[in-house]
């Protein structure tokens, strides 16, 4: 009986892959690591054939932990990270790099080589712009594709086929060209629901009138939820399932999490999903809702129609590094290292220690700004940079303790911004929905809620993202009729935590108007 789907979610640094029953339960988590290039403080390539490799060791380990023949394996579903594999005419890695026997075909969701392209984008002030906060990101598709035509016109005219990470996968595990509406609508400028949804006078303008010709894009994309092809007999054999089950339509890494912690509403309709907020907290943070009509904000990626839920408009803001920057704290500083999850959680474990003597300001003197790779919400500029105030000399692993605390207050500080902004002219609470790496930061999971004023809901789940995936796979191969009816099914339960008012009021109020006056500080500089 074919009762377990194949979920495989493709992160920054790894591929993960888990088995997972209709009841949602997540029975094995299996993860291999992924390579990257990088060149500078823009360049980060990876390449897609050890991706695709590391997807099939991740989904073997998965199966293998449960002991399920591939028999049981109803269908499989893929999410990943927003980037952009190039491949030429014959289906080839198109490499834009070749380094330790390894072709780096693909340019990373956070590569930032094309900022001045994404600006020329938002200067045209199209409709595409519109529909992406009013400013074009250097992380979207079209600017890196533009940059790939100005800047290698060797590799322009190789090319055969552009795709979305997510959809790579699909088209390795079927050989259906095919592209799902919930990368096509949020990444590439497709404006799903209109009469001429691929947008020819935007790409005229920006000398991409050949894009869509160049880079094998449909016309039309394949909605979440449904199958997008069957596995061939190659793919099959290299991920150990059988061949002809179906895929499902490839998701937004992010948009998956969404799914997995805001499913079981779905069923309840559009209306039933405002003022929830999905936070997708990992490398960076992206924070996703929905609405049963198009709300435009500036900074805020979208509406994008139907990028999930049929009869819903996604929008999406984020933060540009969050788990990165923790990491470049560790890293950085003299106590600190290569930051592994030991010691992240030896840091986390003596901030509490701290948090317990002497309250939450405790390092009062120290305030960041996070924006070390850019700001996306509420400001969508790639090119801010961060900003920290009252170091002193010390090179202790208590100091480290200190800075990375006020690094966690700072993250949680924008995300309150994020959500104000995503929020304004909204009525009725704010609720969030929390998934990713950062379910494992103690200090992030209290500060979320304490710092925006919001009740904070946590899954009981190791890996949400992996179960909204899952969610997606189990209704493209019929196990349910429906994406809302599988949530209904399948999205786990949670713990939801109040915030702390008090104290809001008496530390963390402070520390917000102490952050919006860097802001403004770091604007004034920036005219000298």
């Amino acid at each position: 009986m074919r009762d377990h789907v194949i979920a495989v979610d493709v992160g920054t640094g790894s591929a993960r892959a888990g088995v997972v029953d209709r009841s949602g339960r997540l029975l094995a988590r299996s993860e291999h690591a992924i390579i990257m290039h990088v060149e500078g403080e823009d360049i980060a390539e990876q390449s897609s054939e050890q991706i695709w490799a590391a997807v099939c060791i991740a989904v073997k380990g998965a199966l293998e932990a449960t002991g399920l023949s591939a028999a049981r394996i109803a269908g499989i579903g893929f999410d990943a990270t927003c980037s952009l594999v190039l491949r030429d005419t014959l289906g080839a890695p198109l490499a834009l790099t070749a380094k330790d026997g390894q072709a780096f075909d693909t340019i990373v969701w956070l590569d930032h080589r094309a900022i001045a392209e994404a600006e020329e984008c938002t200067h045209t002030g199209h409709a595409v712009i519109q529909h992406s906060g009013g400013t074009l990101s250097p992380e979207m598709q079209i600017p890196k594709l533009l940059w790939l035509k100005r800047q290698r016109p060797d590799l322009w005219a190789r090319l055969g086929s552009a795709f979305d990470l997510a959809d790579f996968l699909t088209w390795r595990a079927t050989g259906s060209n095919a592209r799902s509406l919930s990368t096509l609508t949020s990444k590439w400028g497709y404006l799903h629901g209109t009469s001429s949804p691929w947008p020819t006078d935007f790409l005229g303008v920006i000398g991409l009138s050949d894009l869509t010709t160049r880079a094998a894009l449909p016309d039309t994309g394949v909605p979440v939820g449904q199958a997008i092809g069957r596995l061939g007999a190659d793919a099959a054999r290299d991920l150990g399932l059988d061949a002809g089950i179906p895929v499902g339509a490839g998701m937004v890494d992010a948009y998956a999490g969404a799914l997995g912690v805001l499913g079981r509403h779905a069923a309840d309709g559009a209306e039933a999903l405002s003022g929830r907020y999905a936070l997708i907290g990992g490398t960076s943070s992206c924070v996703v809702s929905f609405a049963p009509k198009p709300l435009f904000r500036h900074s805020v990626w979208g509406p994008y129609n139907e990028a999930v839920f049929a009869g819903s408009w996604l929008t999406e803001a984020g933060q540009s590094a969050t788990g990165a920057l923790l990491n470049h704290i560790l890293g950085m500083h003299a106590a600190g290292g290569e930051p592994s999850v030991a010691r992240h959680r030896a840091v986390i474990e003596r901030v509490q220690a701290m948090l317990a003597a002497h309250g939450p300001g405790f390092a009062d003197e120290i305030n960041i700004l996070p924006d070390f790779h850019g700001n996306r919400s509420p400001f969508a500029d790639p090119k801010l940079t961060g900003m920290m105030t009252g170091l002193t000399l010390d090179q202790s692993f208590d100091g480290l303790c200190r800075i990375y605390w006020r690094a966690c207050v700072a993250i949680a500080l924008g995300l309150r911004q994020v959500l104000e902004t995503m929020h304004a002219g909204e009525t009725g609470p704010v609720r969030l929905h929390l998934t990713g790496g950062h379910v494992k930061n103690a200090l992030l999971n209290e500060l979320y809620g304490d710092v925006a004023g919001c009740e904070v809901s946590i899954p009981q789940t190791d890996d949400a993202v992996l179960v909204g995936t899952a969610i997606n796979a189990a209704t493209a191969a019929g196990l349910y009729t429906s994406l809302a009816d599988a949530g209904r099914a399948m999205a786990p339960t949670s713990v939801s935590r109040p915030p702390n008012l008090s104290t809001r009021k008496d530390q963390y109020d402070r520390d917000y108007r102490r952050f919006l006056a860097m802001q403004e500080l770091r604007a004034t500089l920036a005219t000298i």
